[in-house]
């Protein structure tokens, strides 16, 4: 046996919903603990999300500055949404917020980096992907806080800098811009725009999809 197949296996033993939103649930889950205790964790349920590093032909990323009330302040970010679509492919998803946020469409995608936004309590995962060859696009009508977006286009290493230096803190931002200076660096090959994403959540939507 190896020593993988003999660690020990965590079991869920009971769940509780505590609360069930628009766009999250929060549930208590009983699961077995390695000292044979059993202990209570909670788990915020949440949709799949997408993020785009639209990179124009002067090397620079398209970025939006968006308010975000939970942090009560405006915070620079790259295009991006949620996977609230029922079936609907990740890269489609980025294609459509890419064009609802910066009025751009791209020719070019691919994966940059997948990234688990905080797997101590939550499922939420994004997508990060890489948009290249861009062109301009009629934008939607944007609502609520969209209507309050500023688009800007900053070059790869002020981005970089501005991430390291604690200016540019969207967990997504911040992953895909250096995902992109490192792949770069080390001249890494990125995945097809329809790889694989084993963690993509599904059980929040599966949990909507029951009451319908």
């Amino acid at each position: 046996m190896s020593e993988q197949d003999s660690r020990f296996e965590f079991r869920t033993l009971g769940s509780t919903t505590v609360y069930e939103g628009a766009i999250l649930a929060l549930r208590l889950d009983q699961v077995t603990m390695p000292d044979g205790r059993e202990a209570e964790r909670e788990v915020v349920e949440h949709h799949g999300a997408v993020a785009v590093v639209a990179l124009d032909d002067q090397g620079r990323i398209a970025m939006i500055e968006q308010y975000r009330h939970p942090i009560g302040r405006r915070l620079w970010e790259l295009p991006a949404g949620l996977l609230d679509e029922t079936d609907e492919p990740p890269v489609d998803a980025a294609k459509r917020e890419l064009a609802e946020e910066t009025g751009l469409s791209a020719a070019r995608w691919s994966v940059l980096v997948d990234v688990l936004a905080s797997p101590g309590f939550t499922d939420e995962c994004v997508r990060v992907f890489l948009a290249e060859d861009l062109t301009e696009v009629e934008r939607p009508d944007a609502h609520d806080e969209e209507a309050d977006i500023v688009l800007s286009y900053v070059p790869v290493d002020d981005a970089v800098r501005r991430a390291l230096s604690g200016e540019f803190v969207n967990a997504s931002a911040v992953a895909g811009i250096l995902a992109l200076a490192a792949s770069r660096v080390a001249s890494t090959s990125l995945r097809p725009a329809d790889a694989p994403w084993p963690d993509l959540p599904t059980t929040f939507e599966r949990r909507k999809n029951s009451h319908e």
